[in-house]
């Protein structure tokens, strides 16, 4: 058992939580949470003018491996979305393919679900003002099982694996917006052991700052 404690201040406010998790991505999660939460205090005090992120995002989503490769539960997920390269501001394609945002999250897996921390870079195509579509490429790191030990779920060969990422997202205002995910993790067979591979759909809510 691991005991992880966060504190931070914004403005007046001061926040301290603690958490005590066994296992590696729900450590991860949390603490992610946290950090959220309190990066959050004061978006509309003295950050509101340079916000530290771009998006806070929180989703669910549900394993889609088929037969004994299949995960149960659900996938409770956080992820903080960073623009350096301010890609929002991008007036063609081009320029959107050359200012990506990066992103860092972890999901949790419930039941026999798998762990995950993962980050990456994201890209964003608009198809109208309100619909859009976004295309992640990274890398995640998980807890699950790495060789066939003859029990059910995904037998994923490595502890760190490639992870991609598929959504289409509706803009219900400035800042809202809502989408459906996709996502799937593996090694492609670049080292050794079996490949079964991780892979969800789910829904998601996002606020841009």
């Amino acid at each position: 058992m691991r005991d992880f404690r966060f504190a931070a201040s914004g403005g007046s406010r001061k926040v301290q939580m603690r958490f005590k998790q066994p296992r590696l991505a729900t450590a991860s999660f949390g603490f992610l949470t946290a950090a959220l939460l309190s990066l959050s205090l004061d978006v509309h005090g003295a950050w509101a003018a340079e916000p530290l992120f771009d998006e806070l995002r929180f989703g669910a989503s549900a394993s889609i491996n088929g037969n004994d490769t299949h995960e149960s539960g659900i996938f409770p997920s956080a992820t903080i979305y960073f623009d350096p390269l301010s890609s929002g501001d991008a007036a063609t394609w081009q320029q959107s393919i050359l200012e990506p945002r990066i992103y860092l999250g972890a999901s949790v897996g419930t039941g026999d679900g798998v762990d995950q921390a993962y980050a990456g870079l994201a890209w964003t195509a608009n198809l109208t003002d309100k619909l859009f579509v976004e295309l992640g490429l990274g890398g995640t790191v998980h807890n699950g099982d790495l060789n066939d030990d003859g029990t059910q779920g995904p037998k994923l060969g490595c502890r760190f694996l490639f992870r991609e990422q598929i959504a289409v997202g509706y803009r219900v205002t400035e800042n809202w917006q809502v989408l459906a995910t996709a996502d799937h993790s593996s090694h492609a067979n670049l080292c050794d052991g079996p490949n079964n591979g991780l892979t969800h759909a789910g829904l998601a809510i996002g606020y841009k700052f």
